[in-house]
């Protein structure tokens, strides 16, 4: 049964408390909402229309486990939970908003096995995979990141957006205050070795600085790292890395794999990101007053 403290959730429908049952199967409100989980564990919170964006597909979230779990980003995942223990000490509950796989809350806990794990995604074949790979100590949610979350105000002490949308009102309202907000996002030059044949897509080379700016009013910046190491990638993992990002929405497999035949068995890139944390500003201000 996931290990989740009272009053963590609302209910998407109504925003009053949603607990969950003592079975660990469903998750309810008090006038009668009733989410119950998939047999892969995860729970299904979108309701009405759903949401317009497309989630991660299959192959997609299967190319993101192959090429997460032969150690390319390894040292990013440690550096998110150094700096998380850095910044944030004894956190009760840790929520990543796009979570995917769960690879970089799983990291998370091992700085923090106290903590409750909070995974928010929109694909429902990524959250499979999160809810078996963090098993009791964490409650996977379909959800949209741009709508309301799905969790009580200031209920999240440590809070990660690692590759995904960002919602600062939101992040804002469910952080306690004192809590930490970190971020991850490419750099210029992120896989460029690589870019052509994989057919992703380009960096802008402000991408931080927009973060910060985002930001600004309801968050401030209390530490950047770049994290910048390079890589020796397989055909496979050239491959793996195209499909599991967003071109992954839009490319023909079989036509990729035939691009890359033309590699070489072995192929050197550079890994490039940027780790900000930031720590939740005072008050309740909105992006209406940046």
């Amino acid at each position: 049964m996931p290990r989740l403290p009272e009053n963590i959730l609302r209910c998407p429908v109504c925003s009053v408390a949603l607990e969950l049952s003592a079975t660990g199967r469903t998750l309810g409100c008090a006038t009668g909402h009733r989410f119950d989980a998939a047999k892969q564990g995860y729970f299904n919170l979108l309701t009405g229309r759903g949401t317009p964006f497309l989630p991660d597909t299959a192959a997609m979230v299967q190319a993101r486990t192959d090429f997460l779990g032969a150690g390319h980003y390894d040292r990013l995942r440690d550096t998110v939970s150094v700096l998380a223990q850095r910044r944030a000490v004894a956190p009760r509950v840790i929520l990543d908003a796009g979570a995917g796989t769960g690879y970089y809350l799983d990291g998370l806990r091992r700085g923090h096995p106290e903590a409750s794990l909070v995974a928010l995604d929109i694909s429902k074949f990524a959250l499979r995979r999160a809810a078996r790979l963090l098993d009791d100590d964490g409650v996977c949610l379909v959800w949209d990141v741009w709508r309301p979350l799905p969790i009580q105000d200031g209920a999240v002490d440590l809070l990660t957006n690692i590759f995904a949308p960002r919602n600062p009102e939101e992040f804002h309202r469910v952080l306690r205050p004192g809590g930490v907000l970190v971020v991850v996002t490419p750099l210029p030059g992120h896989l460029a070795e690589i870019a052509d044949d994989a057919g992703l897509l380009v960096v802008p080379g402000d991408k931080a600085d927009g973060v910060s700016t985002t930001l600004a009013g309801l968050f401030h910046e209390m530490e950047a790292v770049v994290v910048d190491y390079p890589l020796r990638l397989s055909r496979t993992d050239v491959y793996n890395a195209a499909l599991m990002g967003p071109a992954g929405h839009h490319l023909d497999q079989a036509v990729l794999l035939d691009r890359l035949a033309s590699l070489p068995e072995w192929t050197g890139a550079r890994a490039r990101f940027t780790v900000q944390v930031f720590g939740r500003s005072a008050g309740t201000a909105t992006l209406a007053d940046v």
